[in-house]
């Protein structure tokens, strides 16, 4: 399936769409990471929790869980919050 990566994690697979597999967001996750090594660190903690800055959208839903199945069809969106002050 395709995957819009954001800006900030680009440097990982240096595209902006991605292609990866995985029946859950965390096989998709363990994909992605098989072919741009890093970049699941970036988005999961040591708890195997999505990090607080890190959105993932399928479909335009927003999903937190890990175990939440996925499709070969369906549209996922990474997206990283901005923090500063």
């Amino acid at each position: 399936m395709n995957v819009l990566i954001p800006s900030s994690l680009r440097a990982y697979t240096g595209a902006a769409r991605v292609e990866a597999d995985g029946s859950t967001l965390g096989e998709l996750l363990a994909d992605l990471d098989r072919s741009y090594p890093g970049l699941r660190f970036r988005m999961v903690d040591e708890q195997e929790r999505l990090r607080p800055h890190m959105r993932v959208f399928v479909n335009g839903r927003a999903v937190h869980d890990l175990a939440w199945r996925i499709g070969a069809g369906d549209d996922v969106a990474i997206v990283q919050a901005l923090s500063g002050g």
